[in-house]
């Protein structure tokens, strides 16, 4: 009994520890960043945040992800992006029962659903697997950090095209309200200054609000698809679908026209697809991700690249060094963000505490009973710990902060977003040292 007490007392220490290290990360930058201290200046955080994106994550990627990665793996490994789309499904359900049970105000019904659904599959899990693998006697084995990476990694794409698919028009300023939130959002704009703006929209994916299209600050589909429903309401200059294609033959041949020409639904369809703006995501990790696959799975390439005695071995090295900054960089970042404090909120506090509760307390059930479903079913890697551990996370991370981005791009409840996500990651340390110590109790079980 005394042996099972000390057991216990050693996987709950196990699962408080690497946090407390992430928290104190954390509080640092907190520090550093504060308006009263100004120790380290706004400038300096975007600036780590860039490097984190364009440097240090790619490094990450692809050292690990690429050791780790076969042709068999890749094929054992396919129900980690499919967590993704099963827990962003689940979390958008959740999100629709808070937004009807919750009320908000209407225009930000759509954004209540995005919030609740989308987390954190990115940055903040390779923390959380980084810091649980930094001690020799974690309870994923030497191979710990390696395969929890490459687990991560490996879902990082599925994720990184929801949003700027599903996500982005999701996000689109509702018709009906457009005028309200323009308003306020053009006074705005106009006092902002790229310097000024707040760091939660530099934090996770830099550069994203400054990916403007013609149509990114204005609810494109509703205008797109006006005529078909026969609305007078639109108050936008119509969209010029005639150079857009369709029918190429000439004024001289009105029958060829007729029958080549496409039909409206689908020509308004491939509209809203070419304005979709997904060539966005081949950006430095996803980049770093598909070349890691591609060394990784030709036995020539990766015996040149990875090992004590391959040629490359030496740049190699130099990326897995830089590759060690993620993670106290990522948690500096996050202090630096939540030192600016919370935005005032339209969305009011009955929403912002279902969105809260949902999000850190209730779809983390639902992703244990999920994992283990999957498990009975014989889904996953039989007796990899490490492997149910990420799919679990994937269930307990707040929301994305990639999504505060992508609401200012959208030009669409940003006060919000920046609110909400705040209120998210300080509720977080309280649910995250719960759920890791409950995961480590049923996977000491499994």
């Amino acid at each position: 009994m005394d042996q099972g007490m000390a057991t216990g007392s050693d996987n709950l220490l196990s699962a408080v520890v690497p946090l407390m290290k992430l928290l104190c990360l954390t509080v640092i930058g907190l520090v550093l960043a504060h308006p009263r201290t100004q120790i380290v200046p706004r400038a300096t955080f975007k600036l780590l945040s860039k490097l984190v994106f364009a440097l240090f994550l790619p490094c990450l990627i692809f050292v690990h992800l690429g050791q780790s990665v076969t042709v068999d793996d890749v094929l054992l490994w396919w129900f980690v992006p499919i967590n993704v789309l099963i827990s962003t499904a689940i979390g958008c359900a959740l999100g629709y029962i808070v937004a009807i049970v919750c009320q908000p105000p209407p225009q930000f019904f759509r954004f209540t659903i995005i919030m609740t659904g989308f987390g954190n599959t990115g940055n903040l899990p390779i923390a959380i697997v980084g810091s649980v693998c930094h001690s020799s006697d974690n309870p994923f084995g030497p191979d710990c950090r390696r395969s929890g990476i490459a687990y991560v990694s490996f879902a990082q794409w599925v994720a990184v095209i929801l949003v700027y698919t599903f996500v982005y028009h999701m996000m689109e300023p509702s018709m009906e309200y457009y005028e309200i939130v323009s308003e306020e959002n053009e006074i705005e704009e106009e006092s902002i200054s790229n310097a000024s703006r707040p760091l939660l929209h530099e934090a996770e994916w830099p550069g994203m609000v400054d990916k403007e299209t013609t149509h990114s600050k204005t609810p494109f589909i509703a205008r797109v698809f006006m005529s078909i429903s026969g609305s007078s309401q639109n108050t936008f200059p119509d969209i010029d679908f005639s150079e857009e294609g369709g029918s190429t033959a000439g004024p001289s041949s009105p029958k060829s026209l007729r029958c080549l020409a496409e039909p409206k639904v689908v020509q308004r369809i491939r509209v809203v697809a070419e304005e979709t703006p997904i060539r966005h995501i081949l950006q430095p990790p996803t980049i770093a991700s598909l070349l890691a696959l591609v060394v990784g799975l030709v036995p020539v390439f990766k015996s040149f690249v990875f090992g004590y005695d391959a040629p490359l071995s030496f740049f190699t090295d130099s990326l897995e060094i830089l590759a060690g900054a993620v993670v106290p960089s990522v948690m500096l970042i996050l202090g630096g963000m939540l030192a600016e404090g919370p935005n005032d909120s339209a969305l009011g506090i009955r929403t912002t505490i279902g969105i809260v509760v949902t999000r850190l307390l209730v779809l983390p059930l639902v992703g244990i009973g999920v994992v283990a479903l999957a498990d009975k079913m014989h889904l996953l890697i039989e007796g990899d710990q490490m492997y149910r551990f990420v799919l679990l996370l994937q269930y307990t991370t707040p929301s994305a902060i990639l999504l505060g981005a992508i609401a200012s791009l959208r030009n669409y409840a940003v006060k919000e977003a920046s609110a909400l996500l705040f209120w998210q990651h300080i509720f977080a340390v309280l649910s995250l040292s719960v759920y890791i110590v409950i995961y480590f109790k049923l996977l000491s079980y499994v």
